[in-house]
């Protein structure tokens, strides 16, 4: 057994000092209520996380106000009534000596409007997002002022629940990603046209957070290092790091870098698609899709799953190209997320500059003891980057649905419970 290696040292992220160099980086979970309240379902999911000593849970997104939810059993933070759940997994984390980060989300156009009962969904614009159907309006000035308000309440409520720190998810599409990109910001008031002006809302989100947690309290920005989106207005990767390089001017404390908009294909998740497809139409949310894509993915998902496949598939720390110009350009921590599997990937990654740290989600579903089997240098189970588990987020809990090792996995866990069980004295 040896925890030699830099994913085992430390690093800080503002005043807080996080113990080791891999996070569990956020994913959906589908285990909260159907109102956003934390169940013991979902604290089942990140306890063997936390156990295995993981240094920085990320949470999946909490939305921040009920328009801004996604997907169904999405978990909450739109109010002080979701503090007590909230508290609960904060101290399940604590527990084993983790640091967890609330990551505030609200979908903006992303989302089957009329699946999660809105009457429209909002955007930076009425721009159709092509791949879910949806046709947006644009928000209007009292709204986007609400908005706002409505993210640092989500903060304020992560921090009254004893979260370590916060993320704003402004990467994948979302909305605020909505905002900053060209192509979806066709605005012409002060939030749309110029770049600053296309800046100005996730400024007025950052500033009214700090506002009310303060500038001691650990504050990150989860963003893409391209929209990934050709041959249409995407931002650059210099002006993705552009707008962190201002945030950090502002006293942003870490960046988490990923890639892509649901729009883009798969660039973010890359892996196979076979299982995908398949799940995303038996048991995912493509039932909510309009009749005419949930046809045309029944009758071209062979040539679908074959054609991504090959070009995105698999590989580990895909988005190092990208976190290394944020590197260059900042001197707050980033970290990097992005298929990483193995120890001595992410351990490269970190070595040699291309990051501070690595987050995983998909590998720590699959193992969950990850990060304790890196350290012990022992293989666990291994993700086959089936995105099975992805193709079920929204409809079904988050889980490994590869059998074979989700098999693995839960033999593993079985064995800890055992040990736990007669380490405590109970038969």
């Amino acid at each position: 057994m040896t925890e030699n290696g830099i994913l085992f040292t430390p690093f800080k992220i503002g005043s807080l000092t996080i113990s080791g160099r891999v996070c569990k980086t956020a994913t959906s979970e589908t285990r909260a209520t159907e109102d956003g309240f934390v169940t013991d379902e979902l604290l089942d999911f990140y306890e063997p996380i936390a156990r295995a000593g993981t240094p920085m849970i990320i949470t999946g997104n909490l939305y921040v106000a009920e328009e801004g939810k996604s997907t169904f059993r999405m978990c909450g933070a739109d109010g002080p009534d979701k503090v007590t759940g909230l508290k609960r997994l904060a101290d399940l984390v604590h527990s084993h000596g983790g640091a967890v980060f609330g990551q505030i989300n609200h979908c903006g156009r992303q989302v089957f409007a009329k699946a999660m009962g809105l009457s429209s969904a909002v955007s930076a614009s009425d721009v159709r997002e092509k791949v879910m159907g949806t046709k947006p309006r644009p928000m209007t000035a009292d709204e986007i002022r609400a908005t706002v308000t409505a993210f640092a309440a989500s903060a304020q409520c992560c921090m009254d629940a004893g979260f370590d720190g916060v993320q704003i998810h402004a990467g994948h599409g979302y909305l605020i990603n909505q905002f900053l990109s060209p192509y979806t910001n066709r605005r012409k008031d002060e939030y749309g046209g110029s770049f600053r002006n296309r800046m100005r809302f996730l400024l007025e989100v950052y500033r009214a957070i700090r506002e009310r947690v303060g500038f001691h309290y650990p504050l990150i920005v989860k963003i893409g290092g391209a929209d990934a989106l050709p041959g249409r207005a995407g931002l650059t990767t210099g002006e993705l790091v552009e707008i962190t390089r201002i945030l950090q001017e502002e006293g942003l404390d870490g960046v988490e870098v990923t890639v892509g908009h649901y729009e883009s294909g798969f660039p973010m998740i890359r892996g196979t698609f076979g299982e995908f497809f398949k799940g995303l139409m038996d048991e995912g949310i493509g039932w909510q899709l309009p009749p005419g894509r949930r046809a045309g993915v029944r009758a071209f998902h062979p040539f679908l799953s074959y054609f991504f496949s090959r070009v995105w598939p698999h590989s580990e720390g895909f988005n190092t190209r990208y976190s290394l110009e944020f590197k260059k350009a900042l001197s707050i921590p980033v970290i990097c997320v992005g298929g990483f599997l193995s120890r001595n990937a992410a351990e490269h990654s970190v070595k040699y500059g291309m990051c501070d740290a690595v987050s995983v989600g998909r590998a720590m579903i699959a193992d969950p003891c990850l990060y304790r089997h890196f350290r012990e240098n022992v293989k666990g189970p291994e993700c086959s980057f089936c995105n099975g588990c992805i193709a079920r987020a929204g409809r079904l809990p988050v889980d490994c649905y590869d059998l074979d090792v989700r098999r693995a996995r839960d033999s593993i866990l079985e064995k800890e419970r055992q040990a736990a069980g007669a380490e405590a004295g109970v038969p």
